[in-house]
């Protein structure tokens, strides 16, 4: 049998979020997991996820919320809600875990697929990729047929034909030989498409279909997470509605 992948991204300390998209993936017969990182930040449950996505071993790319909490680094461009949420989370975790976010890579591959949070060309910028012109840049870079990426939080499929670049929107869909694509997988704790529901992607690398997972988890639980940690009460609103 071959290997099923599931692609796991921004997930955002949504402890809820993570244990729904986890048990889809048992019932799909996910065999292999990847993560395009950002696994903490914004939501009250930092360790947690931490934990899981240590215990599954398997590769995971740094986002720039991993960056930023375990860089220490000056907060002045992050959103005042985002910084206050890096800030708590750096007192959440154990010297371990943030030397473990600290060595994560910028970019992975494994088995002919390519993980990145951002964008190829500029990974540790943490650009962000919205339409098919931003994305155009990251091909030039891009030396595998199959790129997966978060960082936007938007689920999305870019392809690059002889012709050029095209955004698409995300369907399931078998991958055609011959052209490269960049993915975004979407969050799985803070969606922001304007739907709360936890999104990831499976792949099946023998039949070389993608699939685009949406799933309804226990939100107002996340909600009163966030509010019971004292972090602000707008995180706890955006990942009612989705933004």
């Amino acid at each position: 049998m071959g290997k099923i992948f599931a692609i796991l991204g921004d997930i955002h300390a949504n402890i809820e979020a993570l244990n729904v998209v986890l048990d889809d993936c048992r019932k799909e017969g996910v065999t292999d997991f990847l993560c395009t990182g950002d696994v903490v930040g914004y939501n009250a449950a930092p360790h947690e996820c931490l934990e899981i996505i240590r215990e599954l071993g398997c590769p995971v790319v740094k986002g720039n919320h991993d960056h930023y909490v375990a860089s220490e680094q000056n907060l002045e461009d992050f959103h005042p809600n985002a910084a206050a949420v890096v800030k708590w989370t750096r007192e959440q975790l154990d010297a371990d875990e943030i030397e473990w976010l600290y060595n994560l890579p910028f970019v992975e591959t494994r088995m002919g697929m390519t993980i990145v949070h951002s964008t190829m060309d500029n990974p540790e910028s943490f650009g962000y990729v919205f339409d098919h012109f931003q994305a155009e840049s990251n091909f030039i870079c891009q030396k595998t047929p199959l790129c997966f990426h978060g960082h936007t939080h938007v689920p999305m499929i870019y392809e690059k034909q002889v012709a050029g670049v095209y955004r698409i929107d995300p369907q399931d869909f078998k991958l055609p030989i011959g052209r490269k694509y960049f993915i975004n997988v979407g969050s799985v704790g803070q969606p922001r498409d304007g739907d709360p529901r936890a999104a990831y992607v499976i792949y099946d690398m023998a039949t070389r279909m993608v699939k685009f997972r949406r799933l309804e988890y226990d939100v107002a639980a996340a909600q009163e997470r966030i509010l019971r940690a004292g972090l602000p009460a707008r995180l706890a609103e955006r990942i009612g509605v989705g933004e």
